[in-house]
This record gives C-alpha cells, sequence and structure tokens, in this order.
C-alpha cells in the first residue's frame, strides 16, 4: 500500500497540472502572514521534490523526507542543479528524526490523509513538534476533506500522453479511501501493465486539531484551499497552521 514502486517513474508527469509554483508563492504569503522568516524548510512526504526544488531555487536551505525509496531517487534527481543541494532522508512521517530544528514544516498534496492509523498520525505530528524551532516554529499542511472523498467515491479518472496511460478508481469504505491504480505503458508495439493501491484516511477537522493539541502546538488555524479565508464547508481541500510556543 502506498509504496509509489510503479507510480513514481510517473507522478511528474500525471501531476503537471498540480502548479506548485502557485503553492509556493501561497505558502511565501502564509509565512508572511505568520511573521515567520525561515531558513531552513523541511518538505515532508516531499515526493518527487518538486515543491522543495521550487523552494530551493527561491533560497530556502530545504530537507526532504520520504517513506518511498522511489521517490527520493525521482527528488534527488529533480534536484541536481540546486545550489546548495536539499537532504533528502528515507523515513517514515511517524519516524521523523532530524540532526537539528527546522523554521518550517511544510507537508503537502494530502500527505496527511495516506497516514491512515490515527497513533501513527499522532506520533507524526509529534515528531514534527520536536524537530521545530522552539517559540517560532510553524507547521502547515492540507488536507483532503470528508466532502471530497463523498464526492469521488465510486469515481475513475484518467491521465494519458502518448505512451503511457493511467486509470484510477477511488472507492471509500469506513474511514479509508482506496483507489486503485492501473498503467499502461508502450514500448514499441507492445504495451505493459503494472498495478498499485493506495490507501487514505478520511480525518476529521476535530480529530486533527485534537491530535496537534496533544502534540503540543498551539495557535491552530484552518484556512480555505489556498486562501485565507475560514473554512465554510465543502471544500476539498483545506489548510492547516499550528505553532510550537515552547
Amino acid at each position: 500500500m502506498n509504496s509509489y514502486q510503479t507510480l513514481s517513474a510517473y507522478y511528474d508527469r500525471f501531476t503537471e497540472d498540480v502548479g506548485y509554483a502557485v503553492w509556493a508563492s501561497f505558502f511565501e504569503r502564509l509565512f508572511a502572514r505568520e511573521s515567520v522568516v525561515p531558513a531552513l524548510i523541511l518538505d515532508l512526504a516531499c515526493g518527487t521534490g518538486s515543491l522543495t526544488k521550487l523552494l530551493a531555487d527561491r533560497g530556502y536551505e530545504m530537507i526532504g523526507v520520504d517513506a518511498s525509496p522511489e521517490m527520493l531517487m525521482q527528488a534527488m534527481n529533480n534536484t541536481m542543479d540546486c545550489e546548495p543541494r536539499p537532504l533528502f532522508l528515507h523515513q517514515r512521517m511517524e519516524e521523523l528524526d532530524l540532526y537539528g530544528t527546522v523554521d518550517v514544516c511544510l507537508c503537502c498534496l494530502d500527505s496527511i490523509n495516506y497516514v491512515t492509523d490515527p497513533a501513527a498520525l499522532q506520533r507524526a505530528f509529534e515528531r514534527v513538534y520536536l524537530f521545530l524551532e522552539p517559540k517560532t516554529g510553524l507547521f502547515v499542511f492540507d488536507i483532503n476533506t470528508p466532502e471530497k472523498f463523498a464526492r469521488i467515491d465510486g469515481e475513475s479518472f484518467v491521465r494519458e500522453d502518448e505512451d503511457v496511460f493511467c486509470v484510477w478508481q477511488a472507492a471509500v469504505e469506513g474511514a479509508l479511501c482506496a483507489y486503485q491504480f492501473d498503467i499502461f505503458e508502450r514500448s514499441g508495439a507492445q504495451w505493459s501493465r503494472a498495478q498499485e493501491t493506495h490507501e487514505e484516511r478520511i480525518y476529521s477537522l476535530a480529530e486533527l486539531m485534537g491530535m496537534l493539541e496533544k502534540a503540543g502546538f498551539t495557535e491552530i488555524r484552518t484556512y480555505g484551499d489556498q486562501s485565507f479565508a475560514p473554512v465554510q464547508g465543502g471544500e476539498d481541500r483545506i489548510y492547516f497552521t499550528a505553532r510550537k510556543r515552547d
């Protein structure tokens, strides 16, 4: 589950519409809003390093952490021209172990939902808290909302280009949403098929706020998708910010 053993090679091709530059600019506005001037940023669950690279190019020192060695290989290749190059670590969120503290921890693209064990997510929040800079550390993450999972339940989605075709289906059962990926790649006249299954957990705002508070975070805020508007209900994605105030 959630290994990206096959999907990692195609991930960037299928997420060209994500708009990482828009995300990076939103985070910089958020830093200003929170009166944080970060030097060192942790990109937790960094994937192929697209956001890591953009922020590194904007002058931030970056650490990227991911549980998938295949995704980290892509991230290392994608950031070869960065100076200084980001540091990449192969770790699960709940086992986060850094060499020191960071000013900001970002965890993007519903990576929090990918932690399907609530106890593991609680440990992850505690590890993030431990490695944030005291008094000023900022934790920022987004989630897919329960409303989004209800909307995509039973739906199928397709991504394709000249030589690769990917279709995935979403199925919600209880608090879990399973994605079944079928990837077809052409080599000459032949097509090969690979399959992966990923899972995300549906977390409520109240659950996540309780976990953050238990981990020690304060000043917990939620925002609509890439905006500073309060959550109205019905959003597909919302953002959390939380502070470490020792």
